[in-house]
């Protein structure tokens, strides 16, 4: 009698994770889809960087623009940008680049949305001071579940006032849900400080998401020739730019004093060359960056706030991915450069 060895195979994997599955395109346009969130009733809100708002119901796909928006500078970088909803107040936050005579800042808004159309609005900050560049706006929005907002605004390529508290350039800002600026803020009762700065040093953040589990605020930025980094943020904490960098000019020198400074946060991680992220979150505990020029997903596998492993999804695609967010149906949600936003199962 002839014996067949039998292979035994464990139900274990031998993946730390399952890979998701192919993404499945929602909405097709033709501009930059910056930002997006979803609504209580499951549909989804997003925006348009040429200034238009919508919402999309992702069962039937049906989509419906949305009126009553600000005028944005919608110009090189700039125009409409961050959009998210607040989980029990029934505001709408939006981010976009307004227009000041012939500059341009960064603000912050808010109001409500009645029957396809934006009530309510009110402006609730712009940041000091307008100028005529039309990079580095910023700009994300993130809640903190304790009654408070955070808000980007990139350096605007006014490098020096990234590390100047008289300028809200290159900082991250915290705000009152309505607002007003809360008491506690690191630079509030400092003399000549801009009180809404919460840190400093940041070139343009466009990636700013809350750790769900630790309730840590994370960021990610752009370098320039190289020098992207994810940074766990802390109160009043300056993350060097431009003194300290590891990126380059376009052009080949070096910047600032070097990669470190006392006094001055490392980053968590950095990417040489650049990978551009224009976007971060969590999902099943790792976190993903939507990225421009590296046109791919990024996943980070952390542990103890450190990064243990990279992978790139999706870099076949040749997309730009804009933004990306769980939804609350479990998915990884993600939009675009090319005018696309879908969603990826695991």
């Amino acid at each position: 009698m002839k014996i067949i060895p039998i292979l035994i195979i464990s139900s274990v994997s031998f993946l730390s994770y399952a890979k998701p599955q192919m993404p499945e395109v929602l909405v097709n346009h033709d501009d930059v889809i910056w930002g997006f969130d979803f609504l209580k009733d499951g549909r989804i809100i997003f925006t348009e960087r040429s200034g238009k708002l919508f919402v999309v119901d992702p069962k039937t796909k049906k989509e419906i623009a949305i009126t009553g928006l600000p005028k944005v500078y919608a110009v090189g970088q700039g125009g409409l940008l961050d959009v998210r909803v607040h989980p029990s107040n029934g505001f709408i936050y939006l981010t976009y680049s307004e227009p000041v005579g012939e500059k341009a800042t960064t603000a912050f808004a808010r109001a409500k949305l009645q029957d396809n159309k934006l009530v309510e609005f009110k402006k609730l900050f712009s940041a000091h001071e307008p100028n005529d560049n039309d990079i580095h706006f910023g700009s994300r929005i993130e809640f903190d579940g304790k009654g408070h907002i955070f808000v980007t605004v990139g350096d605007r390529d006014n490098r020096e006032r990234a590390q100047d508290l008289k300028y809200h350039q290159g900082k991250i800002l915290r705000f009152n849900e309505d607002g007003t600026v809360p008491k506690d803020n690191p630079f509030a009762s400092t003399k000549d400080a801009k009180p809404e700065i919460w840190s400093m040093g940041h070139r343009s953040p466009q990636g700013l998401a809350m750790n769900p589990e630790t309730k840590e605020l994370w960021e990610a930025e752009m370098g320039p020739r190289g020098g992207d980094e994810i940074n766990l943020i802390k109160k009043g904490a300056n993350y060097g730019w431009p003194v300290v960098t590891t990126g380059r000019e376009y052009y080949g020198p070096k910047i600032g004093e070097g990669s470190t400074k006392t006094g001055m946060e490392n980053p968590v991680e950095h990417w040489v060359p650049s990978i551009s992220p224009s976007a971060m979150t969590f999902w099943n505990k790792d976190i993903y960056l939507a990225t421009l020029s590296g046109q791919h997903l990024h996943r980070l596998e952390m542990k103890d706030n450190k990064v243990i492993k990279q992978e790139e999804l999706y870099k076949n695609l040749d997309w730009r991915f804009r933004n990306v967010r769980p939804g609350p149906d479990g998915k990884l949600y993600f939009s675009t450069d090319e005018g696309k936003l879908g969603r990826i199962s695991q």
